[in-house]
C-alpha cells in the first residue's frame, strides 16, 4: 500500500502540471482558430461587397469569445463543471481504494471530494439565472 500511495505523491503533480499547460496550449489554439476563422468571414464579407465600415471590429483578444452575456451564467456552468469534475474524482477515488484495500474502511476518503462536488452543484442550481 505504500508503493501506491508513494505513486499518487508523485502523480498528482506531474499530472496537475501537465494539464494546465496542455490547457493554456488548447486555449491559446482554439482562440488563434477563431480568431482566424473570423478575419476570413470579414474578407468575405468584404469581397462581396459589404461595407468595411459596418462589420463589426474585429476583437482584440480572443477571451470575449469565452464570455457569456451574464455573469451569473458564466459562474454558475464553473462551478457545474467543477462539481462534476469532484464528483467523479470522490467515486474514482472510493472505487480505487475500495478495491485496492478490501477490508479496510479507507474508500471513505472519497466522500471528501464527492461531497465537495455536490456542494457545487447544489451552489450552481441555487446561482443559475431564471429561464436559462
Amino acid at each position: 500500500m505504500d508503493h501506491i500511495f508513494a505513486v499518487f505523491a508523485m502523480a498528482v503533480p506531474i499530472v496537475a502540471i501537465v494539464g494546465g499547460i496542455s490547457v493554456a496550449i488548447v486555449r491559446l489554439i482554439t482562440q488563434a482558430r477563431l480568431e482566424e476563422l473570423s478575419r476570413r468571414e470579414r474578407i468575405a464579407a468584404i469581397e462581396r461587397g459589404a461595407d468595411p465600415t459596418k462589420l463589426p471590429p474585429l476583437s482584440a483578444s480572443g477571451q470575449d469569445v469565452y464570455a457569456y452575456q451574464d455573469s451569473r451564467l458564466r459562474r454558475a456552468h464553473g462551478l457545474l463543471i467543477g462539481g462534476l469534475i469532484l464528483i467523479s474524482v470522490g467515486v474514482g477515488l472510493a472505487v480505487f481504494i475500495a478495491v485496492v484495500e478490501p477490508d479496510k474502511n479507507v474508500w471513505v476518503i472519497g466522500l471528501l471530494p464527492l461531497s465537495v462536488g455536490a456542494a457545487l452543484l447544489a451552489c450552481s442550481r441555487i446561482i443559475w439565472p431564471e429561464g436559462k
